[in-house]
């Protein structure tokens, strides 16, 4: 079924790091959302003609709200608008979009929760669902801004690279699995591309099962204009060739399926 377009009201809104910023919305989409879907959200500027999509980083379906965190990605920009917006202020959405990490397959299960630069959001709302053996959370940041943090430390072990070494391992993600002697049987990640790139081979090589939720820039955001594919190994239905669409199909792809 297709989404409609509310109009969502700012329930707060902080900047919690450099050029990051956390937005809570009043929006119909918290009662569907899942962890790993993403909304598109729209500027009042005319000239902006297309939404930008922003990852689910909590539900609440109490309050009936979604918490996006995002990073500004320059002057101008959709996104440095919206940091502009404060608490009253209406944010034209369409969600929840795409689809979900499968929590069922971590049932009993020693389990890596994995998120690198502004891939770290929606992995705070699958930590928080999710139900397994083992939760370790695996979180990749440039310094010492470690946004989330303490969020993160509420719903699980967590393990920190950062680029600089100022907190945690220095280096990525992977360096934090090999220097805390790290095991798991499922893997839910999402980030950067080289990222998820490495994670897909260190998982192929010891037969894991992985599950990684793909960035990538979006047009239309519901599957329609193709702006966002990946290769596949199977052929798509839609496009009867070897990609999927990532708004659409996605973001959330068994590292086997895809080619990235």
């Amino acid at each position: 079924m297709a989404k409609k377009k509310e109009n969502s009201a700012i329930l707060s809104q902080e900047k919690i790091a450099d050029g990051i910023y956390s937005m809570w919305l009043k929006t119909e989409a918290a009662e569907e959302a899942k962890p790993g879907q993403f909304i598109s959200m729209y500027t009042n500027d005319g000239s902006k003609l297309l939404p930008r999509p922003i990852s689910i980083c909590e539900i609440d379906r109490e309050k009936g709200a979604l918490r996006v965190v995002y990073r500004v990605t320059g002057s101008g920009t959709g996104t440095e608008l919206f940091s502009r917006m404060k608490e009253g202020d209406i944010v034209p959405v369409i969600g929840p979009l795409g689809n979900r990490f499968p929590l069922e397959r971590a049932a009993g299960k020693r389990v890596f929760l994995i998120g690198g630069g502004i891939g770290v959001p929606p992995i705070l709302e699958l930590a928080k669902q999710l139900e397994c053996d083992k939760k370790q959370i695996i979180v990749g940041y440039r310094n010492e801004e470690t946004f989330l943090k303490e969020e993160f430390e509420e719903n699980g072990e967590v393990y920190i690279s950062t680029e600089d070494g100022s907190v945690g391992t220095k280096g990525n993600v992977m360096d934090a699995i090999r220097e805390n002697g790290l095991e798991a049987d499922v893997i839910y990640a999402c980030g950067p591309t080289p990222m998820l790139r490495a994670l897909k081979a260190y998982a192929e090589e010891r037969q894991m099962e992985c599950w990684l939720s793909l960035e990538e820039r979006m047009a239309c955001g519901i599957g329609a204009c193709l702006a966002c594919v990946c290769k596949t190994k199977e052929k798509d239905h839609h496009s009867n060739v070897n990609n999927r669409r990532i708004c659409k199909d996605g973001p959330v792809f068994l590292s086997t399926e895809v080619e990235i």
